[in-house]
């Protein structure tokens, strides 16, 4: 009886052992796709090479304190100021092979000389091919070859929440990594310019970083490192805002670095108008937003296709307009000679007029 029970048993054990050992597999194998990979050594190391760190230095002139000396004042100029170089550093990234580097204007701006190093130790002297004021990026170039070319994500499929990492050149100590995630998309309205659109990230981003990488877990390109938000308090006139940092998409990085390449600035469609934005409801009392025409500019697109102060703009292209902001971009993206079919709303009738879009005048 012991014999056939000990017969029994066995394969009875050995089947429940397999059971919990396969079950064990299978709660590892979870486990390990919802904590996400133990290090993204990867995508920096895939990246790293494609981000340069930045060097300008520039001519200012400046009142030596040594000039201001009693003795001395007799034998100089008091209006008198010596030129002194000012240097400043920032990050940027090879978006070709041929030398193409982007980075913030703001890192450029003013320099009369600018050198960029690599990853590997190689140093060189760029030039700007252009800049764009409206979104802070400018275009450099460099002749240095065997330059590894970042790769693009498209920035409009990337999520809040997902792993992006910041690599840059943080008060010149060399390239840098920081790990965060996107905690905001669309950010605007800082009034620094009329097409703003950054991703909110909490990877650190320090004083040098600006024009640096922000990178997906996969080592390519998401946005360009802009800006750090910094609030004061009311009380301490303390910076707060910790963790609040801005960057560029990089489809909009491409949409610019494209017009610098073939036109040297960027070229923007313009109606002509200036609006307010107006929230309402609409009759199953849901939010709506239109567009007030404040003003149009005299022989702008929107005046020669009959806008009038007073209308609400409340279509573009058969689309009903739901994000005010968003319908001035989408005009922005548009090339001159476009057609764009307006909806427009005035006193109770609504219809359509057809203007062709134009370039923004210069200070505009």
């Amino acid at each position: 009886m012991r014999e056939w029970f000990s017969q029994l048993a066995w394969p009875a054990l050995v089947g429940v052992l397999a059971a919990v050992l396969l079950l064990n597999t299978e709660w590892l194998k979870i486990s390990n796709s919802t904590q996400g990979p133990d290090s993204y050594s990867h995508a920096v190391a895939v990246a790293t090479p494609s981000v340069v760190n930045i060097y300008t230095a520039k001519l200012v002139a400046d009142r030596s304190p040594v000039l201001n000396a009693p003795l001395l004042r007799r034998f100089t100029n008091p209006g008198e100021r010596q030129p002194r170089v000012e240097r400043s550093l920032g990050s940027g990234v090879i978006m070709s092979e041929d030398g193409h580097i982007i980075t913030n204007r703001h890192v450029i701006d003013g320099a009369q000389a600018i050198q960029i190093l690599l990853s590997d130790g190689r140093r060189a002297n760029a030039i700007v091919v252009g800049a764009d004021p409206e979104t802070d990026l400018a275009l450099l170039k460099t002749d240095l070859t065997g330059l590894s070319a970042i790769q693009t994500a498209d920035s409009d499929n990337i999520n809040v929440g997902d792993i992006v990492l910041a690599i840059g050149n943080p008060f010149g100590f060399g390239h840098s990594v920081s790990l965060g995630i996107v905690s905001g998309l669309e950010r605007y309205g800082l009034q620094l310019s009329a097409y703003e659109n950054y991703i909110q990230t909490d990877a650190t981003i320090h004083l040098g970083s600006s024009g640096g990488a922000l990178i997906d877990a996969e080592g390519k390109l998401v946005g360009i490192n802009t800006l750090i938000y910094t609030g004061a308090n009311d009380d301490t006139n303390e910076a707060s805002g910790i963790g609040i940092n801005l960057a560029t998409p990089s489809n909009v990085v491409a949409t610019v670095m494209k017009d610098l390449i073939e036109y040297g600035g960027v070229i923007r469609g313009w109606l002509g108008v200036e609006v307010d934005l107006l929230l309402g409801f609409d009759d199953q009392g849901r939010a709506t937003q239109s567009l007030l025409v404040t003003n149009t500019a005299p022989g702008g697109p929107a005046q020669r296709a009959g806008i009038r102060v007073g209308d609400l703009i409340v279509g573009l292209n058969a689309e009903r307009v739901t994000d005010a902001r968003q319908a001035m971009q989408t005009i922005a993206r548009l090339r001159p000679g476009d057609r764009v079919l307006v909806g427009l709303k005035r006193g109770d009738e609504e219809f359509d007029v057809e203007a062709i879009v134009s370039t923004r005048p210069a200070g505009e």
